[in-house]
């Protein structure tokens, strides 16, 4: 069964602050989305397990701890997953970037998949699939849909802010997968948006309306 974390780190918090208010800018807005995505990378791979190796440091023969060998992919969902992919690689260098690109379909409301692209070996990765905000979980749940028909195994969602409602989504759609957010907001309003949330992720990031 699948978790959902919270990850309350004080930096974490105090940049999200930042994100939210309105008054900040593009650029800033990018660089703390990118700075809290590589906070929450270090929460989101705690579970990373580790073997021993032994290394020659300058002194004597050290037995030390690695990861053991773990291949991860970052799966943003286009267009506002791309801003926090950069923070994650600066601390997961060697993960490889997939995408998926989803719109909701006027007459059915259910999302559609435009765009695919994913590592070969997607079955062999521990995939993180990344979107700022959890609004109704439609478009995580379909993301994830469609990572699973293609044989993905292990998957973990990230997250800036969640609705209750999002999150009920993709617990009820994908009991397996774990859920890493820096906050859980109220509710959506009227119009979807997640409240009090930060606005439309996708425009702030990139300076469109």
């Amino acid at each position: 069964m699948g978790k959902v974390y919270v990850l309350d780190h004080p930096l974490i918090q105090h940049k999200l602050a930042l994100i939210r208010d309105k008054n900040t800018g593009s650029k800033d807005f990018r660089d703390l989305v990118e700075e809290v995505a590589m906070l929450m990378a270090y929460e989101v791979t705690r579970d990373f397990p580790l073997q021993e190796v032994a290394i020659e440091t300058p002194v004597a023969t050290a037995t030390t701890k690695m990861i053991a060998g773990r291949k991860v992919g970052l799966v943003p969902i286009l267009r506002a997953g791309l801003g926090m992919v950069d923070g994650m690689l600066r601390l997961i260098p060697a993960a490889k970037v997939g995408h998926v690109g989803l719109y909701r379909d006027p007459e059915t409301l259910q999302p559609v998949e435009y765009y695919c692209k994913l590592p070969p070996d997607v079955e062999e990765r521990d995939l993180i699939v990344i979107d700022p905000m959890l609004a109704t979980g439609g478009s995580a749940s379909a993301a994830i849909t469609f990572l699973k028909e293609r044989s993905a195994r292990s998957i973990k969602l990230m997250c800036l802010i969640a609705a209750p409602e999002g999150i009920k989504a993709v617990e009820e759609a994908h009991p397996d997968v774990d859920i890493f957010v820096a906050a859980v907001d109220k509710q959506l309003n009227d119009h979807g948006y997640i409240v009090p949330g930060l606005g439309d992720a996708g425009d702030r990031l990139f300076g469109t309306k």
